[in-house]
């Protein structure tokens, strides 16, 4: 699933709609973007040219090979390459609950299956799933029946800027959640069917996939085959 990607989209709050058209014109969707302020010391922020002001997180799900193509535009159109411009990245995206789920993930792109493969020596991944808000509490027992021990959930809104465009199967101006929780790479399979089997899911409209984590620290994540 490597030729499916999570793309990140670091930049003002008040180029949110420049970056969303650019992505549009290339078949790629917002699929949500979230608020808040850089980290950085003042000091940081003067060494790479940048402001104090306040961020936006893009998320996008992109085909990989679309990504070169994004990226000369990026460059050409919006100076991407400049200090202070932004910062566009991507992860590539190690598994997805089923093929309707991809085909709502990726919206007007077009996937040709490739031959699978994996990244090697990963212990534990990542597992998202995006729902309706209000479902949260029954998406947790479900992976809590398969072993995780707890998540994180984040607040969100979908992008579209007229009418009831739809993304990920739903309204975009609905405000979403997104849970996030680390597991171990041999749980991963089991811990996402239990979600995608749990009652709620459909009502929630969820989507779940999973991205390769290559390194963690302060945490002790549970086994499947620990007593």
């Amino acid at each position: 699933m490597s030729d499916v990607s999570f793309m990140f989209t670091i930049t003002d709050r008040d180029r949110v709609e420049q970056f969303s058209k650019l992505y549009r014109e290339h078949g790629v969707e917002i699929g949500f973007v979230s608020y808040g302020h850089g980290t950085a010391a003042s000091e940081i922020l003067d060494t790479f040219g940048l402001e104090d002001a306040e961020k936006a997180l893009l998320m996008s799900v992109i085909l990989q090979d679309s990504f070169p193509a994004i990226r000369k535009d990026l460059e050409q159109r919006y100076h991407i390459d400049v200090p202070g411009t932004g910062v566009v990245f991507t992860v590539p995206m190690s598994s997805i609950g089923g093929k309707r789920q991809l085909s709502i993930l990726l919206g007007r792109q077009r996937y040709i299956p490739k031959e699978e493969s994996e990244m090697k020596n990963t212990e534990n991944e990542l597992i998202i799933v995006i729902a309706n808000r209000g479902y949260t509490e029954g998406i947790m027992d479900a992976a809590r029946s398969a072993g995780v021990r707890g998540g994180t959930v984040l607040h969100a809104k979908g992008t579209a800027m007229q009418g009831k465009e739809k993304f990920l199967g739903f309204v975009l101006a609905e405000e979403k959640e997104m849970i996030i929780m680390v597991v171990k790479t041999a749980s991963r399979e089991g811990v996402m069917r239990a979600i995608m089997d749990q009652s709620e899911v459909k009502a929630a409209q969820a989507v779940c996939f999973s991205l390769p984590v290559s390194a963690t620290a302060g945490m002790r994540l549970a086994d499947p085959t620990e007593e």
